[in-house]
């Protein structure tokens, strides 16, 4: 990757920029003017805000990146000092630039530490409860005969590619809700043997989408994460952890800014049948809900053992005791939801 895809136009719209930004696999984008001459740096924390003060993701990221950032001279700094700078300030990026602001490259912190040592002392040691009981119906026939958790994609079932994404941050305890075909479901992690704990929280009766997680005895963890079974997340879950503790949340839900075009024109009529306005094929922004939950330990007392509950019934119950959820807005491009069948063909080739 060379460092001009880390590099934007002021006048982007927030939504692209979104998805250009989880393109890097950064946290960070290098904002120029008309004149290609360095104006600011964009970060995901910028674009997070933006998206939950309610700022229309079509506009432009204009209001919103940081107008004074940190960078650096051409020839003027070592990288020695530099590195220096960027860990006594916890930056990960800064843009270097000639005496006219043209950018002659973007320093990196993978660029000077390698990019293992930037997790390499962090790891995070929360367990993970994967909900993987259900009958999986909308991928019919192959339910029939499989799990869906073990649904093949390039030589690997989509569980093991839901917990690589977990493996990665060192996340290692994994809890898994079993039901529908769960003989087949423990035989395969038997003969898998993998590297990291599973326990199974076996359903004697479906407890839906959150009814699993009261079974779970969680004595020393605080916190805890929440996952369908059949939704591939490539994103920064040491961030998500630290934004989910920094507002002191009792839950987070990672949610994706999704487009959805209306294929055909829209009328818009007054009270008597008169058209207003004719609009052809428009386009709504929605945050929608991708699966993926961080709650509180206190959440637990809000789910009976053995009694099924959905999770918009848990959101639900939380949202009428005003406890306090927040979102987590992630790129449409970060997230794959296997459980449908157009995705799932999509899938192949984003995991290829």
């Amino acid at each position: 990757m060379t460092f001009k895809n880390l590099i934007i136009d002021e006048n982007t719209k927030i939504i692209n920029a979104l998805k250009q930004l989880s393109k890097t696999g950064e946290k960070n984008l290098v904002v120029i003017n008309a004149n290609k001459k360095l104006v600011g740096v964009l970060s995901d924390g910028d674009l997070r805000r933006a998206i939950l003060k309610k700022i229309n993701i079509n506009n432009s990221i204009k209001n919103i990146y940081n107008k004074k950032p940190l960078f650096f001279y051409k020839d003027k700094l070592k990288l020695s000092d530099i590195k220096k700078i960027l860990v006594s300030k916890k930056l990960f990026f800064a843009p270097i630039i000639d005496k006219t602001k043209n950018i002659t490259d973007i320093i990196t912190w993978d660029f000077i530490f390698g990019k293992k040592n930037r997790t390499k002392n962090v790891k995070i040691k929360i367990p993970v409860i994967v909900m993987a009981g259900g009958k999986g119906t909308r991928l019919q026939p192959f339910t029939d005969i499989l799990p869906k958790p073990l649904i093949p994609i390039n030589g690997k079932s989509v569980l093991e590619h839901v917990f690589d994404k977990f493996l990665n941050y060192g996340l290692k305890e994994f809890y898994l809700s079993i039901n529908y075909k769960s003989k087949i479901l423990k035989a395969f992690f038997d003969e898998l043997k993998p590297n990291y704990k599973i326990k199974f929280l076996e359903e004697k009766k479906p407890l839906g989408t959150a009814g699993p997680i009261g079974i779970i005895n969680l004595k020393n963890s605080k916190t805890f994460f929440v996952t369908n079974s059949d939704i591939i997340l490539d994103i920064d879950y040491f961030d998500l952890l630290n934004f989910h503790l920094e507002n002191k949340n009792i839950a987070t839900c990672v949610v994706a800014a999704k487009d959805y075009v209306i294929p055909y024109g829209t009328c818009k009529i007054n009270s008597s049948g008169k058209l207003l306005q004719l609009k052809e094929k428009p386009t709504y922004n929605f945050l929608v809900n991708t699966g993926l939950y961080l709650f509180d330990k206190s959440v637990l007392n809000l789910i009976k053992k053995n009694e099924k509950m959905d999770m918009n019934e848990l959101i639900g119950i939380m949202l009428k005791k005003n406890l306090k959820i927040m979102v987590y807005p992630v790129s449409e491009k970060s997230w794959i939801d296997v459980g449908q069948w157009n995705e799932y063909k999509k899938a192949i080739t984003k995991l290829a």
